[in-house]
């Protein structure tokens, strides 16, 4: 299999010192749990250290290599074309809250990189939803009228630095990028300095709500805390029909370096061509710049990405021919069915509980939104904007009701669907390849290594018990109804399971 045809590490993880956290090996009292060490659990973290609270965080593989690891890393208001909607759909009070709070959120982390000194490599940029086709010009009119209407500095352009028409475009000006995995490291670097704990290598299976709170771990450690925070991305824990709620899919990344006189000089992103995200980082060769094309969505488990990330390699290299690729990786977003993330009460009855989720695609500055948010809650404060992100709305759910019923309809598909595959014999699985193969009467996920060795485990995902599909292109097993993830032993990459894929025999 070709090299271009594999996903490698990210640029984000390749760049920033790897700081080093102990695993939790004994119980633990402390004033909140945070679960999850992205960017909104750490963002959470850290605010409510500064509120005198004791926290730990858990999580379980490293800091900020999780999603937010994978991320672009734009920290932006401008989320696409979602401003129109909003005030349709929640008024132009609610769009208005929308774009407040997610561009304090921008200002609250250059205050924040700031203060702590950190060279996260923050680049203040307009940002750009652009179209081509000029059948979308009166859509990103209108978007542009409302993102304004909401408080942002945008305005309708027909001209942006990209080496390619558009047929017009939204502009938001004051916007930001940086280097998430070095701002995150420097933040959980000031949270342990003033207290904090953070534990690498610490899975959390349960989730008593009494008083206090009881967190149980793979490891046979208990966490006592009075308020636990579920920040997993995908959550772990469904107490507010959450996953009925929540879609996820995947997206590739090619990076690679460009002559910097050839930076578009802005962060753009269209819904057209399965979407294309374009923007640049800083290099430490003054002349160059590192060029970020995100794009290609799937639903994991759903597709062969190796065909994917071809499309997305030449859609890059043909519109910026100096580009020297050095970099292939995936990124996973969670999706909302009413559009607008999950920050608040983890359910109906929850007292201590809490969650973030659903940033669909916008976790900088969702998951820092969120961190601030979580902490006023927690600590007693009001917050304008808890109303617009309570994970208990079920009105907005209940209006936006299509596409929840397609997000199931897609699930039961699978679970059906996918039990119904033909089976291929594993004699003919080529080396670096995986698949879903009967044995004994029962499904068995079996991939097959360079030097010819086979490797199976159950197809069951330990989530659900939807069966995985292989993603050759980043040699893992992937659940397509929740998006968990495994590696090629069963190992989990990415929940929401906690448990590895059992071992089988073939």
């Amino acid at each position: 299999m070709g090299e271009e045809h594999q996903v490698s590490s990210s640029y984000w993880l390749e760049t920033a010192p790897d700081g080093h956290h102990p695993a939790l090996d004994g119980d633990l009292d402390v004033d909140v749990a945070v679960i999850g060490a992205g960017i909104a659990g750490l963002s959470t973290a850290w605010e409510l250290t500064r509120a005198g609270r004791s926290v730990a965080v858990l999580e379980a593989g490293r800091v900020a290599a999780g999603v937010t690891g994978h991320t672009t890393a734009k920290v932006t208001a401008l989320h696409t074309l979602v401003y129109d909607k909003l005030r349709r759909t929640r008024g132009p009070e609610g769009a208005r809250l929308y774009a407040r709070s997610q561009s304090e959120a921008i200002g609250h982390a250059a205050r924040i990189a700031e203060e702590l000194g950190v060279d996260c490599e923050w680049e203040s940029r307009s940002a750009y939803t652009y179209a081509r086709d000029p059948g979308r010009v009166a859509e990103l009119r209108a978007e542009a009228e409302a993102a304004a209407e909401a408080g942002l500095p945008a305005s309708f352009v027909t001209e942006t630095g990209l080496p390619f028409p558009v047929a017009g475009a939204v502009e938001v000006t004051g916007q930001a990028q940086f280097h998430p995995r070095k701002y995150l490291l420097a933040l959980a670097a000031d949270l342990v300095e003033r207290g904090g704990r953070i534990f690498e290598d610490t899975t959390v299976l349960g989730l008593d709500e009494g008083e206090p709170c009881r967190l149980s771990t793979a490891t046979g450690a208990t966490v006592r805390a009075r308020d636990v925070v579920v920040a997993t991305h995908y959550p772990i824990f469904d107490r507010a029909l959450l996953f009925a709620r929540l879609s996820t899919r995947r997206e590739l990344v090619v990076a690679g370096t460009i002559p910097a006189g050839e930076d578009p000089d802005g962060m753009f992103i269209t819904p057209e061509e399965d979407t294309r995200s374009v923007r640049t980082a800083p290099l430490d060769e003054g002349d160059r710049r590192l060029l970020i094309v995100t794009g290609e969505h799937f639903t994991p488990g759903t597709s062969d990405p190796r065909a994917r990330l071809e499309r997305l390699t030449a859609w890059a290299t043909g519109h910026f021919p100096d580009l020297e690729v050095t970099h292939r990786w995936a990124t996973q977003d969670t999706e909302p069915t009413d559009t607008v993330p999950m920050v608040g009460p983890l359910h109906p009855g929850a007292r201590h509980a809490y969650v973030a989720t659903g940033f669909g695609g916008w976790g900088m500055t969702g998951g820092i939104m969120a961190g601030r948010l979580l902490t006023a809650q927690i600590t007693g404060e009001e917050c304008e904007w808890s109303g617009l992100y309570d994970p208990r709305r079920l009105k907005t759910a209940v209006r936006e009701a299509p596409a929840l019923l397609k997000t199931q309809a897609k699930v039961a598909g699978h679970f059906v669907g996918d039990r119904l595959r033909p089976s291929p014999p594993v004699e003919s699985l080529p080396p670096g390849e995986g698949a879903v193969v009967r044995a004994d009467g029962h499904r068995v996920a079996v991939y097959r290594d360079e030097d010819g060795g086979f490797h199976a485990v159950s197809a069951r995902c330990t989530h659900l018990g939807c069966l995985v599909d292989f993603n050759a292109a980043e040699r893992a097993w992937e659940c397509p109804c929740h998006g968990s993830r495994f590696d090629t032993d069963g190992k989990v990459i990415q929940g929401p399971a906690t448990k590895p894929l059992e071992q089988r025999d073939l």
